[in-house]
């Protein structure tokens, strides 16, 4: 019979958050040896998670990080903002925020476990959504914003400056929070995009009835419309709708950004 006592149970139960039967079966099946039996306790429930895996996961928790001259944004996502605004969630998303900063991407894997540990205790379909890291060159200005809402990060955005200063790079990326532009510049746009759009507004254009040598012109017009809808850029600024995103830059380049938020 395995030998351990009711301390023993209540203890892996503290660690493992199992439920009093599930430590002690885990206990019994590895003849009281306690490490063995959080590594069981661990693998069944690793087991029953990977069921969930076809369960969306469209909530979770960002966070933008920015030290020096590298940048992060990193996502978490769950199947519930429940889960997402928990402290242990949103403690994990900054700690993989500041990881990607200080080490990079690949280094995520060495908080495999808390991941695990997450997705067994929240018994939901948890996994690593978008990851993005800047390195800019020393002299360029890198900025973020972070959107939180009842506790947890929501839209994170990250702007790299050639020229220009904190303020505005900080100033453009609360206005890429906001506006969730789709392309930074007009040569971004892919052509086929804009065939597409153009003959459609040609479609309600000849539809309204309006003079066919007019047509080319209202198309046009209807077409750069479009583009301030599309291209940050062009796009009025959210603080000032009286100036464009080129004219707040004033000279400065945006070299580029990164968007990434709950519910895209």
């Amino acid at each position: 019979m395995a030998d351990f006592t009711a301390k023993d149970v209540q203890n892996l139960r503290q660690i493992t958050g199992a439920g009093m039967m599930d430590a002690k079966k885990a206990l019994t099946e590895n003849d009281g040896d306690f490490e063995a039996a959080k590594q069981w306790l661990r693998e069944k429930g690793l087991a029953k998670v990977a069921k969930l895996g076809d369960r969306e996961n469209a909530q979770g928790s960002v966070c933008a990080v920015v030290d020096g001259q590298v940048g992060a944004i990193v996502q978490l996502k769950s199947e519930t903002d429940f889960s997402a605004k928990a402290d242990d969630f949103t403690s994990l998303v900054e700690a993989m925020t500041e990881l990607v900063v200080t080490k990079g991407p690949d280094a995520l894997s060495e908080l495999s476990d808390e991941l695990d540990a997450l997705k067994i205790s929240k018994k939901e379909n948890i996994e690593l959504g978008t990851v993005v890291r800047f390195d800019a060159p020393a002299g360029n200005v890198l900025d973020s914003y972070l959107h939180i809402q009842d506790g947890r990060g929501v839209n994170a955005v990250l702007v790299e400056l050639e020229g220009g200063s904190k303020e505005i790079a900080h100033d453009i990326a609360v206005h890429i929070a906001f506006a969730k532009p789709t392309y930074l510049g007009r040569d971004e746009v892919p052509a086929a995009d804009v065939e597409r759009e153009r003959q459609a507004l040609l479609d309600i254009t000849k539809a309204e009835g309006k003079p066919e040598q007019a047509w080319p012109k209202i198309v046009e017009g209807r077409l750069n419309g479009w583009y301030k809808e599309q291209v940050l850029l062009e796009q009025n600024f959210v603080r000032d709708d009286k100036k464009s995103i080129t004219d707040v830059l004033a000279g400065a380049t945006l070299v580029r950004y990164a968007q990434v938020y709950i519910g895209a």
